[in-house]
């Protein structure tokens, strides 16, 4: 039997986990005071994903770029794929937020969207 030992990013609380995985593939989580980290746990130990957060530049706004993040988690390896794919995307002010910034980011099916407004450079 095999362990491991998180910590659960599934709400604030943080908690410590220990994970017994037997030699079947079975997951026993012990140290979670929510089902939350059950379920983080064991999906970080077979399918480890994350939201990935991120700007992109902004031609002709108010600030010079934009925050945006993946709509959903994507798988934790394409992480990097996802930033490459952000680095030479430039958008034009105005910027709503929830304007879609790439499609199928790193092949996921994952859409990148703003999460803030940009105004043009003279509205205000």
């Amino acid at each position: 039997m095999k362990a491991k030992e998180l910590v659960c990013i599934g709400c604030p609380l943080g908690c410590n986990l220990k994970v017994e995985i037997s030699q079947e593939g079975t997951m026993e989580v012990t140290g979670n005071t929510c089902p939350r980290g059950a379920d983080y746990a064991r999906k970080e130990l077979t399918d480890p994903r994350r939201i990935v957060t991120s700007s992109v530049k902004v031609q002709g706004g108010h600030l010079p770029c934009v925050s945006v993040k993946t709509e959903t988690d994507i798988p934790k390896d394409k992480i990097f794929e996802c930033v490459r794919a952000l680095k030479d995307v430039v958008l034009t002010a105005p910027v709503e937020i929830g304007r879609v910034v790439a499609e199928d980011v790193a092949g996921t099916g994952v859409r990148v969207i703003a999460t803030k407004r940009i105004y043009e450079a003279t509205d205000r």
